[in-house]
């Protein structure tokens, strides 16, 4: 089958080696765990349990703010500590319910009781997946029930099931393919139920020749199932660039994929949709991995949500030297953080220690012209020209560059000579931008 891609894109060694061979850990929280209630885009979630609670196992401890929410369960039993604002990977605060494992593990009824999903109806797959508080968990966070709720389902006639893992370092989906490919399917067959006239594609990076052979020997027998091998490029695995590599279809920021008949959902989203409906389990666990060349033994972890990433460290031998970066995700697109002591959340995939930042006192210089940011922007924009209408603080002319089209996959920045500060000056306008827009429909 021949590999296919999108335009534009960059390539960056993939340094997944460090972990790609490590067998997923099963690994529970020793100290108390922090759920954030802003895991998701959309409305935070709202707490429903006070201090002194003695919460279960995949209780809902807080219930989705709106249509586009998503509930938070706990991942252990034990008593609620504290209600209130916690810090983020993003630096700023959220409202979190902190609960301290009694490390009994005791869950609420019906917890992981079988059910037969050919045998539910629409609705009731539908509810299942908003009830297990699911959301894209390759780093979007979007709720996926959400994302099943379409004007017309006989319209969709593509499940797309992004495998690409195209950040450098991440392999936690990669050993899920290796692990549960059947889970996968699964969930796969589910989303099918919803659309009967799709057919499921699992995408995945030509990087991954024993994941897609897993996949492909799981998908034997199922019609309307194929696996779909990618060329190995970043950002492959953006949902536009996805859409465009198999459909050959063109969506922009104004449209949803399913304008263009498809609905896309990650990897481990899939077998988080066969969890909850088929055994009646939330969202409480995810698969993340903890590498870098500060890492002593690099490593995929199966965590509750809401585990201190520290503990993650701790248990992947802790550092082999003191990090000079610390990343919440892949460098391209994860965010910086100071401190370990954050909470693993459900879009939470890597924890990426590195022992040299090796763009630390590289000063920017002035653009030499040399077109690379253009050729390199998968969305075929002018990050240069919008840069400088960013940094001259006129968001008309941004808008009209068509700055909201930025994916913020730092494409721009990664292949610029002159170290410019590209990706990062777009994206902060844009959320200026979003925000304003906001404000005003509001009023």
């Amino acid at each position: 089958m021949s590999l296919k891609t999108f335009r534009g894109g960059v390539h960056p060694k993939d340094k997944k080696a460090l972990s790609e061979n490590a067998e997923t850990v099963r690994l529970e929280a020793k100290g108390e765990l922090t759920y954030l209630t802003n895991q998701h885009i959309g409305a935070p979630a709202k707490p429903v349990v006070k201090v002194g609670d003695r919460v279960l196992v995949g209780q809902i401890i807080a219930e989705a703010g709106g249509f586009v929410s998503a509930s938070v369960a706990a991942s252990v039993s034990g008593k609620v500590k504290s209600v209130g604002p916690k810090m983020t990977q993003s630096g700023d605060e959220a409202l979190a319910i902190t609960v301290e494992n009694d490390c009994e593990y005791e869950a609420v009824a019906g917890f992981g009781e079988p059910r037969d999903y050919e045998k539910m109806s629409k609705d009731e797959i539908r509810a299942a997946i908003r009830d297990a508080g699911i959301v894209g968990m390759g780093g979007a966070g979007f709720p996926t029930a959400v994302k099943c709720t379409v004007k017309d389902d006989s319209k969709i006639d593509h499940v797309i099931c992004n495998g690409a893992e195209c950040e450098p370092y991440i392999t936690c989906d990669y050993r899920l393919m290796l692990e549960k490919p059947d889970d996968a399917v699964t969930g796969m067959k589910i989303l099918l139920r919803l659309f009967e006239n799709a057919s499921g594609v699992f995408g995945i990076e030509n990087n991954k020749p024993e994941g897609i052979a897993s996949l492909q020997k799981a998908c034997e027998g199922s019609e309307r199932i194929s696996v779909q091998p990618l060329r190995k490029k970043y950002p492959q695995g953006g949902e536009r660039m996805l859409i465009s590599a198999i459909t050959k279809r063109k969506i922009n920021s104004k449209q949803l994929p399913a304008d263009a008949g498809c609905v896309v959902v990650n990897y481990s989203t899939l077998i988080a949709i066969s969890d909850a409906v088929t055994k009646n389990i939330p969202l409480i666990r995810r698969v993340v991995t903890v590498t870098g060349d500060a890492i002593k033994q690099p490593s995929n972890f199966d965590v509750p949500i809401g585990i201190c990433a520290s503990e993650l460290i701790e248990a992947a031998g802790g550092f082999e030297t003191e990090p000079e970066k610390l990343i919440f995700g892949g460098p391209m697109m994860g965010a910086a953080v100071y401190t370990a002591d954050l909470p693993i959340t459900k879009t939470s995939s890597c924890v990426l220690a590195l022992s040299k930042d090796e763009t630390a006192g590289l000063e920017p210089t002035e653009c030499i012209r040399c077109g690379k940011c253009l050729y390199a922007c998968p969305e075929h924009l002018m990050p240069i020209l919008l840069k400088n209408t960013a940094d001259a603080h006129d968001y008309a002319g941004f808008e009209k560059a068509h700055g909201l089209e930025c994916i913020g996959c730092g494409c721009c920045t990664y292949v610029c000579p002159a170290k410019r500060r590209l990706s990062q000056t777009i994206t902060m306008a844009k959320r200026y931008v979003l925000a304003e827009k906001k404000k005003g429909a509001a009023k």
